[in-house]
């Protein structure tokens, strides 16, 4: 098979960057290795996370799209009530981690629908089930790929003039042997504040794999306890305040003990500051009578966080092993919330928590993939660091820096979890709103390989702004639409950059597909409003 662009990873940045490719008369081939496309949004069961202006619609159009394509999904299939459907914005789950909360099935249909007119033309060929197992390289080229079909073991050669990495680690940096870095960089290497002292390649953010619950009082969905139950309930992190299943764990921002408990009051309230609301996907009482028996919330808490071992640089069985001992701690952490925790009414445990599979598209109850929060990053003609968009690393300051080849913009807080080196707590720090520079998507060398997830020329410490799904649309977004620039102008990507004229031109194309490349001026992005605003802590 031959395709001009050839998109490997269905994430929203590789849909993003299909759509945009696709759109502007290019022929796309994506290849996803699992059956649902979303990624993080849907696979890995994360509701989506954004800054506070999202609802103002100032950001991609296409982004906007999408978001009002699942509202008016619910609204159009689902029995919403008058009342719901009165407010304004609808919010499905009436999760309070954002504004648009809302099961992952949901996403994955509107993703199929978005895709579907473009499968039809014959411009797009979607390749679920399939991953790369070989690249075809000329000197600084990716001549194509081979992938594997995982139902059936069959291998199948693709070209193309571009190739896109959306995986979720940066898998084909690896397979092609593009330069990339793994991990944290040191203090001395990027000039950070908050960067480790010495570069650690296995220093890696904790995973999470995802569950969604929901819960049936007087009933007992207690699963069987877990081999090393024992074990992994009384694992405890030198910089918390006590074992890590527990309601009280180390403030994500202040590192001072915090208590949330699973319910502060009634878990059918709108709005409580609990972890049942969070990352509340399914609110019945916006629905009619009968539709839902209970709520439905994804869990993914502190207590969940894996941070035993690495799993990106290390051997394939080091890398499954770590996997199936997170998939184990989710569930032996359900499983301590069904019987030992601490309940709201002084008792103990909540055996009437029951996994929802459904609802995730497996049969276990858990995520179709675990939650990654960072993967290999490329080295690039430029790199975004902390002083480029902190707030406290840009004393004086007002604003992120703005970059002169920007091709699109974000927003999100400074966020990385606990890591596998154990060396320190949590890092949530103020970044201002900020760009997304063209020079951060050109590997240093490799000439048509682009990065459309959290494998763009970032550090491990920027990483952790630029990783959550509204930026990853962005990324992906903008890797799309210089694709199909290159390709239609057959030129290298980084042939754009180099050149006033073109990347001129690249711009302005970018704001005529709906994506801005600078923030709006309005007194809503001042430090002040940036600083006050984050989810609730540690989600």
């Amino acid at each position: 098979m031959h395709t001009d662009v050839l998109v490997v990873g269905g994430g929203l940045g590789g849909v993003s960057a299909t759509l945009a490719a696709a759109r502007l008369g290019r022929r796309v081939i994506l290849v996803e290795e699992l059956d649902w496309l979303g990624g993080q949004l849907t696979a890995q069961g994360v509701p989506l996370d954004e800054h506070p202006w999202v609802e103002l619609d100032v950001g991609s159009r296409s982004y906007s799209r999408f978001r009002r394509l699942i509202r008016d999904y619910y609204l159009t299939h689902y029995p919403v009530t008058a009342k719901a459907r009165a407010r304004v914005p609808f919010n499905p789950g009436m999760g309070n981690v954002g504004t648009l909360c809302h099961e992952p099935k949901v996403a994955v249909r509107v993703i199929d629908d978005m895709l579907a007119p473009f499968e039809s033309s014959g411009r797009l060929r979607v390749l679920r089930r399939h991953s790369a197992v070989t690249a075809h390289l000329d000197g600084d080229r990716i001549t194509g790929l081979t992938l594997r079909n995982h139902e059936t073991g069959a291998l199948v050669d693709v070209e193309a003039l571009l190739v896109v990495d959306a995986t979720e680690t940066g898998e084909l940096l690896e397979l092609a042997g593009v330069e990339h870095v793994i991990g944290a960089e040191s203090a001395a290497e990027t000039g950070e504040l908050h960067a480790l002292p010495v570069a650690d390649p296995m220093d890696q953010q904790a995973l999470t794999w995802c569950f969604a619950m929901d819960h049936l009082p007087g009933e007992d969905h207690t699963i069987a306890r877990p081999e090393r139950y024992a074990e992994f309930r009384d694992l405890k992190l030198d910089f918390w305040p006590n074992r890590q299943f527990n309601w009280t764990v180390s403030n994500h921002v202040t590192h001072q003990p915090l208590t949330r408990a699973l319910f502060a009051g009634d878990s059918d309230e709108d709005y409580l500051f609990d972890l049942w609301h969070a990352r509340r996907i399914a609110c019945r009482r916006s629905f009619e009578p009968g539709a839902y028996a209970s709520d439905i919330t994804l869990a993914n808490w502190p207590q969940m966080d894996y941070w035993l071992k690495p799993v990106i640089g290390v051997s394939p069985e080091a890398r499954d092993a770590a996997l199936a001992e997170c998939r184990q701690f989710s569930l032996a952490f359900l499983f301590w919330m069904q019987t030992e925790a601490p309940r709201h009414d002084r008792g103990y445990g909540y055996p009437g928590l029951r996994l929802r599979g459904d609802v995730l598209g497996t049969s276990d109850g858990l995520a179709k993939q675990v939650y990654y929060r960072e993967g290999r990053r490329i080295k690039a003609e430029f790199t975004v660091k902390e002083q480029h968009i902190g707030v406290a690393a840009r004393p004086g300051a007002t604003a992120a820096e703005s970059f002169f080849d920007s091709v699109g913009i974000g927003a999100y807080r400074i966020d990385l979890h606990p890591p596998t080196s154990r060396a320190r707590d949590t890092v949530d720090i103020d970044s201002y709103p900020f760009e997304i520079p063209l020079g951060a998507l050109i590997p240093v060398r490799v000439e048509n390989l682009l990065p459309a997830c959290k494998n763009l020329g970032t550090t491990r410490i920027t990483s952790g702004a630029y990783r959550v799904h509204v930026v990853e649309w962005s990324i992906g977004e903008a890797v799309g639409t210089l694709a199909a620039y290159a390709a239609k102008h057959g030129v290298p990507p980084r042939a754009v950059r180099a050149d006033a004229g073109r990347l001129a031109d690249l711009q302005a194309l970018m704001g005529d597909v709906g994506a801005p490349i600078r923030w709006p001026q309005f007194g809503a992005l001042t430090p002040g409003s940036r600083r006050g605003y984050r989810p609730p802590p540690q989600l």
